[in-house]
């Protein structure tokens, strides 16, 4: 796991800056804290900061060929490399090292651009082809691991984090109004924008190529999830290939030179995850859990009873509101707004994590692989009702209802309505998009500043989650809710909240469950099986029995989530007037101050539930403070957290 970052020029005579191509690396010298290397000449330059994970002293980068013609960055872990190196060798290639990192640079002499066919693991990568003066760019499959891309008329810029383009001199910040829009829809930006314009996403499961002589800059999509549902099976069979798949995914995520070990919620896929690997160690395994005061939102007690079922060496931390000081830090380390509040307790479960170990492996990716999320199962019982009302009633009965039905959270929960109406009037796909969003219209332009709405036109802010939608087969509403969130939370929320809060702290994160080998396989399960009778998750609870406590399957779903609404009716409502609302506020422009004061008087009266809202304008107004007051925001490691804590250690 590592940073990297280069320049490609399209004069092939440019001489590279050493010093620009140290600042870019320096900026994401968080992300591999055990060295640098560089590699340069005429019209190219890359950069590598590297965490030492596999073959610790052979593993430097750039790596290159046996001529050293072909040179690469990368930044991830490749799980299948042992046999790839073996099929590679007999082929007649010739390896120096033992490292993952060399296995690509031969794959790629092997297969070309296809080498990315042969490789299963969470990849970033850019190789440079000095024969062919050529580039290829390549990111993994969902998406796990990160790379942002600016390319003009005479060069082109890569970089793990938007920070390394930043600090090319010269670089500007000009705030896309699209992407500022999309923020405050998923609380994130999705999809190939960022938040500055000229400055893209490389989307998960593409590669880049750039052939310098003609400048031609190509993309391709090379994998795509299909959900092909297969009958054939019976639900025994089912489980069974399931936790095949499982304990090998498992298996393979625990190859390492260093430690290994493993987050634990006490939910369903931590503690399967915890359970296999477990069983697969050769050492004692140890296990880290995050936990609140607030006892509606801390999962430590169920965690405990995972740990003692398996024995694992168990460390948790309890966290309180003074947490929230860490957001100007997130802010420096996500680089884009970001309002996803569990980074706070993923960032401190990681730095709690880099003080024991290098690597950890997570759950993250088994509510998308077999159908977790409370809001499929409600949204399914939505497109069942759908299913039977006629085209005329949703459209011209339903959607005046919707709009006239009162945004009323004081209400009765069986009387709140507007969102239920709303969905039940669209279509499948537009209804998912709408469940999607943090907040809604009219709401969200009302926040915004009139210029902005001016720029926006008809924008729709949830285009990338209805285009996904309609990738499923028609009529399996799962599919398509799946495929949603594998375009836009899972690899832009929940993957980047990850990917940022654990490299902050040099720390790996493995995710077995996102295996693209085990998503595939969930692929080809009916979705009945998934959601079977309401109960979401149903085929991995099954089976989940064979292996963790029967009270951790059995109790209810519990996100990773900090307790906002609490928090922002107390201890944060000083920190939201001073970054806010505040007159010299650095998102003075771009929002309705007086829109944001009211809706912080209504959650506070308990009028209103909008503690999503508030979190997202405190986030960005955090953000702005750093990168749009700031045209050189600090490339040095942050300070340590300033955050209230006690520590726990049980065997």
């Amino acid at each position: 796991m590592c940073g990297i970052t280069g320049i490609l020029y399209r004069d092939s005579q440019r001489p590279i800056d050493a010093d620009i191509l140290r600042q870019m690396a320096a900026a994401i010298a968080h992300r591999g804290p055990d060295g640098a290397g560089f590699f340069i000449e005429p019209g190219v330059g890359l950069a590598h900061r590297r965490l030492s994970i596999i073959d610790l002293e052979g593993g430097r980068q750039p790596l290159g060929n046996e001529d050293g013609s072909i040179q690469i960055v990368f930044n991830g872990e490749i799980y299948n490399y042992q046999q790839l190196r073996r099929d590679l060798e007999a082929a007649g290639h010739q390896f120096r090292t033992h490292s993952d990192t060399e296995v690509i640079v031969h794959a790629y002499e092997q297969f070309g651009d296809d080498c990315v066919q042969h490789l299963r693991g969470m990849f970033a990568f850019a190789i440079w082809d000095g024969r062919q003066r050529r580039m290829l760019i390549a990111r993994d499959r969902v998406g796990i691991k990160p790379l942002y891309i600016r390319r003009d008329g005479e060069k082109l810029l890569f970089g793990s984090e938007l920070k390394t383009v930043l600090a090319y001199p010269g670089a500007t910040r000009e705030l896309d109004p699209l992407a500022l829009d999309e923020y405050l829809n998923f609380g994130m930006v999705p999809g190939s924008r960022s938040i500055f314009r000229g400055i893209d996403k490389l989307l998960p499961g593409h590669v880049l190529t750039v052939d310098v002589a003609s400048w031609t800059v190509q993309q391709r999509k090379y994998w795509q999830l299909e959900f092909q549902p297969d009958e054939s099976f019976s639900v025994a069979d089912w489980q069974a290939a399931i936790l095949d798949k499982l304990r090998e995914s498992v298996r393979l995520h625990m190859v390492a030179d260093v430690p290994v070990g493993a987050f634990l919620s006490g939910g369903i896929d931590s503690s399967v995850v915890t359970g296999l690997a477990f069983e697969a160690a050769s050492v004692p395994l140890q296990t880290f859990s995050i936990g609140f005061k607030e006892a509606r939102f801390n999962e430590l007690p169920f965690a405990r009873d995972v740990a003692r079922h398996f024995g694992t060496t168990h460390i948790e931390e309890v966290i309180s509101p003074d947490a929230a000081s860490l957001l100007p830090q997130l802010a420096q380390f996500y680089d884009e707004p970001f309002a996803d509040s569990s980074a706070i307790p993923t960032f401190l479960v990681s730095q709690l994590a880099a003080k024991h170990v290098k690597v950890v492996l997570s759950g993250d990716g088994g509510d998308e692989a077999l159908g977790g999320y409370s809001r499929y199962a409600h949204d399914l019982r939505e497109a069942s009702i759908r299913e039977h009302l006629p085209p005329w009633l949703r459209r011209f009965v339903l959607s005046n209802l919707a709009r006239l039905w009162p945004k009323a959270d004081w209400l009765p929960r069986h009387l709140r309505l507007k969102t239920f109406l709303t969905n039940l009037s669209l279509t499948p796909d537009a209804a998912y998009a709408n469940t999607l969003s943090l907040c809604r219209l009219p709401k969200r332009h009302q926040l915004l500043s009139a210029d902005l709405v001016h720029s926006l036109r008809d924008h729709d802010a949830g285009h990338l989650a209805v285009a996904a939608y309609r990738n499923a087969p028609p009529g399996d509403a799962l599919a398509g809710m799946i495929q949603a969130d594998m375009a836009t939370l899972l690899p832009d929320d929940y993957l980047v909240k990850v990917d940022r809060a654990s490299m902050a702290n040099g720390l790996e994160v493995r995710p077995p469950l996102l295996d693209h080998e085990f998503l595939e396989l969930c692929a080809r399960v009916p979705s009945r099986w998934k959601i079977h009778q309401h109960e979401t998750k149903w085929l991995l609870r099954e089976v989940a029995r064979r292996l963790v406590p029967s009270s951790i399957i059995d109790r209810p779903k519990q996100g990773f989530e900090i307790p906002l609404d609490q928090w922002l009716r107390g201890p944060l409502q000083s920190m939201f007037q001073e970054l806010v609302l505040n007159g010299n506020s650095a998102i003075g422009g771009l929002i309705d101050q007086r829109v944001a004061s009211s809706l912080l008087t209504e959650h506070r009266q308990g009028i209103g539930r909008h503690g999503s809202t508030l979190w997202s304008l405190l986030s960005l107004a955090t953000w702005a403070d750093r990168y749009l007051r700031d045209s050189t925001p600090s490339t040095q490691p942050a300070p340590e957290p300033v955050a209230s804590y006690s520590s726990n250690r049980s065997h």
